[in-house]
């Protein structure tokens, strides 16, 4: 499925699943993560894991950090980002921190963290680009793989504007974030909101969280926290929106997130148009040299 995406954003568009073919469904749904809270207990790694079943992928023990699962993959649903700063926090946000007494050198460091996980776009580059099927839209606006049908071509590995889904080793096929399917068909919320103690990870219907996300923002805005910024919160972004988002404290790429990511399938229109003519026309100059040469 392609789409014009500058015109899809020009409208009111904010239901996947409806666009997917689905009569009366359920509020699309989603997690908002608030990292400002996040405390890199792994809570919520440890329980997708266990929900899904999810294999060990090779644990990188480096001495110098806490983040010993380095990024998003196949075997890594959800992941941990521990990311060290020299820049001083503006207030008091809870998070681990050198105490005042200390000098001014180690004052200045701290720690953001964030529990990252498949964004879950209005506007899925997987989606487009995947022939057999294997990753749908659910009733909930969800992206989901059904691996049981996945053929192993990778498409949707480059497709991926935040390099999200991954190709498990030794299986062959594509793997992701379901947002919990089944629990989610059963009135539950995923596991690792489920299993997060701070409520740095939110589950629930996609418009609410917004709201709170937005009220969030001015919260910390009023308490001097300048840089805390909204990630995926924007229906207006170039995915059209994320189904997962965060409140970040420091710029995108500080927690290895693209900073503008935009659907790589947008421009797939123009290029079935273009191709087309160009076909048309080789097939006019070839009539054309049949039709000359008969005469």
């Amino acid at each position: 499925m392609t789409f014009d995406l500058d015109a899809r954003l020009a409208g009111p568009l904010q239901d996947p699943a409806g666009e997917a073919g689905y009569g009366p469904h359920p509020p699309r749904m989603g997690f908002f993560t608030d990292t400002s809270v996040c405390i890199g207990c792994k809570a919520c790694e440890v329980a997708c894991k266990e929900w899904n079943a999810v294999p060990e992928d090779g644990l990188q023990l480096t001495g110098m950090s806490h983040d010993n699962t380095g990024g998003l993959g196949a075997s890594t649903w959800r992941h941990v980002a521990f990311v060290e700063q020299t820049a001083p926090p503006p207030v008091d946000l809870g998070m681990p921190s050198v105490p005042q007494g200390a000098d001014e050198g180690e004052r200045e460091m701290r720690w953001l963290m964030a529990s990252d996980v498949c964004k879950h776009c209005t506007h899925a580059a997987c989606l487009d680009v995947c022939p057999t099927g294997t990753l749908f839209r659910t009733e909930f606006g969800t992206v989901v793989a059904q691996e049981d049908i996945c053929n192993g071509c990778g498409y949707c590995v480059p497709a991926c504007p935040y390099g999200v889904i991954d190709i498990r080793p030794g299986d062959g096929r594509a793997w992701k974030c379901t947002l919990c399917y089944d629990r989610l068909g059963a009135g539950q919320e995923p596991a690792c909101a489920k299993a997060c103690p701070t409520d740095s990870i939110q589950y629930g219907a996609l418009d609410e969280l917004r709201e709170r996300a937005d009220a969030r923002l001015a919260e910390l805005h009023d308490r001097g926290v300048a840089q805390a910024r909204l990630y995926g919160r924007d229906p207006a972004d170039g995915v059209g929106g994320d189904g997962a988002f965060f409140l970040l404290l420091d710029r995108p790429e500080v927690y290895g997130l693209p900073p503008d990511p935009v659907v790589t399938t947008r421009d797939l229109p123009a290029m079935w148009k273009r191709a087309a003519l160009t076909a048309a026309g080789v097939v006019a100059a070839v009539v054309a040299a049949f039709v000359g040469g008969r005469r």
